[in-house]
């Protein structure tokens, strides 16, 4: 493909969205994002997932659509949604509407979470043996250490994905679903992302993203990890490499909360296979470890004094 593509990145200023940004410029593509910048292959628009059609020029005369934006917090008194799961079902509906009608996108990536593959039965009874890319999250149970937030998130990175899935192959657009799981290193923003911070939460002593750790280790049966370079990689990779679409875990390591090994820990009740080798098989291939995914979260941490 020409380097000088043009690309569309939505939640362009978010955590991934500002780091997939910046590599997609280091290589010479044109990109469509939200991120302020003044690099003139950056073209900045303003959209907001909750108003679907202001995506719609930034998609337009695009190759390919990283879809990271997400809708987080929802308020009922501003929105025409009654929750985030809506919200993000129908901006998903929307953004690969915009795809298809461009006429020039060919592939949809779509940042997803791995908080939608839980290995747990759908009758609650306990896990499967492993997490794979066939794991679905039952979202008739309900999870301990969630809140009225997580839950939210949990059930409209489920939805979205299964959405966005369902549009693979349809009016020629492909579909590539990325089921990252918890991402740690540095940050190109002035604060510290939620997943960092929920990474870091054993030893900043934290409780409410201390939770998030505890809900992930009870949803999943681990926690899984990825470094934010090799998270951001897997999404160019999945943009050119030909044959690459359908659903991917983008994990390299799936400890339990004792194997990270810090103050706040918890003994496992289980261990859960994991199966994540479909994206290596295609040829990706992962450059950072556990050790190396904590260490940059610390220092992260350590720099924008969340810690001492």
């Amino acid at each position: 493909m020409e380097r000088s593509s043009k690309v569309c990145v939505t939640g362009g200023a978010g955590y991934i969205g500002s780091w997939l940004v910046k590599k997609l410029l280091e290589r010479g593509y044109i990109v469509h994002a939200t991120l302020r910048n003044l690099d003139t292959r950056l073209r900045l628009f303003e959209a907001d997932i909750y108003n679907h059609d202001e995506f719609e020029p930034a998609i337009e005369g695009c190759e390919f659509v990283f879809h990271v934006a997400t809708p987080m917090l929802h308020n009922n008194q501003s929105s025409q949604y009654k929750d985030t799961s809506e919200a993000a079902v129908a901006g998903m509906k929307s953004i690969v509407e915009s795809c298809i009608r461009s006429g020039t996108v060919k592939r949809l990536i779509y940042t997803a979470s791995v908080m939608a593959a839980s290995p747990l039965k759908e009758d609650g009874t306990g896990f499967n043996d492993y997490i794979n890319e066939s794991c679905w999250t039952p979202l008739n149970l309900s999870f301990p250490y969630s809140n009225q937030n997580t839950l939210g998130y949990v059930l409209s990175k489920t939805l979205a994905e299964k959405e966005v899935l369902s549009y693979n192959g349809k009016g020629g657009l492909e579909v590539v679903t990325l089921s990252c799981g918890l991402v740690g290193g540095d940050t190109l923003l002035p604060s510290l992302s939620s997943s960092v911070e929920t990474l870091v939460s054993q030893l900043t002593g934290n409780l409410s993203t201390y939770n998030n750790l505890r809900l992930l280790q009870a949803q999943l049966g681990s926690v899984p990890l990825a470094h934010i370079d090799d998270v951001c990689e897997a999404h160019v990779f999945c943009m050119g490499r030909p044959l690459v679409t359908g659903r991917f875990l983008c994990a390299i390591t799936y400890p339990s909360m004792a194997e990270i090994d810090w103050k706040f820990v918890e003994r496992p009740e289980r261990g859960i296979r994991c199966d994540s080798r479909k994206l290596i098989e295609k040829g990706f291939e992962y450059k950072y470890d556990m050790k190396k995914i904590l260490d940059d979260s610390v220092k992260c941490a350590r720099r924008l004094s969340v810690l001492k």
